[in-house]
């Protein structure tokens, strides 16, 4: 069994959720255009959203760009580089340590302003709030990592999660079996992370597209009628 639901979350689980971000994403561009926002209440605790969204942005550009080039970068890269296993395995706690505090504390308090006010927690949909805590959870998730990480500081963790995510996008068979004797917080850490990408589409997450997309050409037109007094 134990193999079994394995291979179902890392081998499995991983084209499920690519396949639905993939798909989902153009599908709610196409239908749903003018819904392509973050939506705002920027109104109301201005200073607490412009404090959250600055740490919590500035924190997650830094922890996805790391994630991309990190586990995506082909081992023969870094080694052609002379950038040894345990030097990038310090860089990514110490960059990513940083980082990960940084966007934990914006996104909780995004959290609690969207939860603790009541005139936000009105106009807050189940996906806003739901996907906040995703994303607080899994920032926690992290950082929780990081004294895990300490223990495996010759960078041979961080070899195998690279192995196993080039595996993925490269479609190679049984690279699950590369995670099954791994931390379970890092599996967590995964699967969570894998979620996030399956729900992305239905949520205000797809904003961060919207810069290098036609949507800020397409057309906005609004039809505006005079109304005639009533006789």
């Amino acid at each position: 069994m134990a193999q079994f639901l394995n291979t179902l979350f890392f081998g499995i689980y991983p084209y499920i959720a690519l396949a639905v971000l993939a798909i989902g994403t153009l599908l709610r561009y196409e239908r749903e255009p003018y819904g392509w926002r973050s939506g705002s209440s920027q109104l109301l605790r201005r200073r607490q959203l412009i404090w959250g969204s600055v740490l919590f942005h500035a924190g997650v550009l830094v922890i996805f760009f790391g994630h991309l080039v990190g586990l995506l970068t082909p081992i023969a890269v870094f080694d052609a580089l002379g950038i040894s296993h345990g030097s990038k395995q310090l860089l990514a706690i110490v960059a990513g340590g940083v980082a990960g505090v940084l966007a934990l504390a914006g996104a909780g308090l995004l959290l609690h302003r969207r939860l603790l006010d009541p005139r936000i927690r009105r106009t807050s949909s189940f996906a806003d709030i739901a996907i906040l805590v995703l994303l607080f959870v899994q920032l926690l998730l992290g950082v929780a990592t990081i004294p895990v990480s300490l223990n495996h500081l010759d960078g041979g963790e961080m070899v195998r999660f690279m192995t196993w995510a080039q595996g993925i996008f490269t479609f190679q068979g049984g690279v699950a079996d590369l995670v099954a004797e791994a931390n379970p917080i890092f599996k967590l850490h995964l699967f969570l992370g894998l979620t996030i990408l399956l729900v992305f589409p239905y949520t205000r997450l797809v904003h961060m597209l919207s810069a290098p997309l036609r949507y800020l050409w397409r057309p906005g037109y609004q039809v505006a009628r005079s109304r005639r007094p009533a006789r």
